[in-house]
């Protein structure tokens, strides 16, 4: 949740994302913070070099958690999340990743330790998830995995 506030922060987002105004101001940090803008001996050229990447990532990530985005993937969600069954799964500060079968990754975030023992010793993972995990935390696609398990 820490990494979702820095993001909204950084770009001034109150509430839900609206991706019209996230791209705006993105553009405007974009500007302000291209390393182009700095000449090679200038100081500011490494800060901006690192500004300018944290601004890209803060951009996708909020792009990824947008409800307009989350609505544009609903029915494969709810596809994976009912028949797709979990490859793999891993837990760190917070921060649930479900890896499917078809090789899709999704991060649950705000998962309580409480809740991820729970489903480390379910001896039902994809039922302990439909009902404790998949519709009940803030998630976003994180990425493709290179090969499909079977």
């Amino acid at each position: 949740m820490k990494r979702i506030n820095t993001y909204k922060k950084m770009f001034d987002v109150q509430g839900d994302i609206d991706l019209k105004e996230l791209k705006t101001t993105y553009r405007g940090l974009v500007k302000k913070w291209h390393p182009d803008k700095f000449q090679d001996n200038d100081s500011k050229k490494v800060e901006a070099e690192e500004k300018s990447q944290v601004i890209i990532d803060g951009y996708h990530f909020l792009v990824s958690i947008a409800p307009e985005s989350k609505e544009a993937d609903l029915e494969m969600y709810k596809t994976r999340t009912s028949v797709t069954g979990i490859a793999d799964f891993q837990y760190e500060k917070q921060v649930l990743e479900v890896t499917f079968l078809d090789g899709a990754v999704y991060e649950y975030f705000g998962v309580s330790p409480r809740v991820f023992q729970k489903m480390v010793n379910t001896d039902k993972l994809m039922r302990f998830s439909k009902r404790n995990i998949f519709n009940a935390y803030l998630y976003r696609k994180a990425k493709k995995g290179a090969v499909a398990a079977v």
